[in-house]
């Protein structure tokens, strides 16, 4: 029997959208306000979903305190109320779209969940706009 098992929980953090390569005019054409140089934030919610089978002794797929624990060290302490262009190693090279925000979350996470757990990253940058990344 497969169960998934989920985990919330948020962060906020400001960002742009910009590629360096290009002018502040080619940048806002394409990103719009998400390309101010100044930045702009947004309270990001988070979801981690583990998916495998119940172990008959425990009764869990996957111990969510530990869960919780590993979210806290490796994403929560890392990003939230940081600036992901100025404050991160992870995005002062990469575009720190939600999608990125989300890969960059998954391969975080994933060299510390067991390999026999599927592992998906549920990212929204605002209530209507989110994204999900399984690897």
């Amino acid at each position: 029997m497969k169960l998934t098992i989920c985990r919330k929980e948020h962060f906020n953090a400001a960002h742009r959208l910009y590629n360096q390569a290009w002018t502040d005019e080619e940048n806002e054409a394409l990103f719009g306000k998400c390309s101010n140089p100044n930045y702009h934030g947004h309270n990001y919610e988070l979801t981690v979903k583990l998916t495998g089978t119940v172990d008959p002794e425990t009764g869990y797929v996957y111990d969510l305190k530990k869960l919780s624990d590993l979210l806290k060290a490796e994403i929560l302490d890392r990003f939230d109320h940081k600036n992901l262009n100025l404050d991160t190693a992870e995005f002062r090279h990469l575009n720190p779209t939600a999608e990125n925000i989300a890969k960059v979350i998954y391969d975080i996470l994933r060299p510390n969940i067991r390999e026999d757990l599927e592992v998906a990253v549920l990212l929204y940058e605002t209530e209507r706009n989110f994204v999900e990344y399984n690897g």
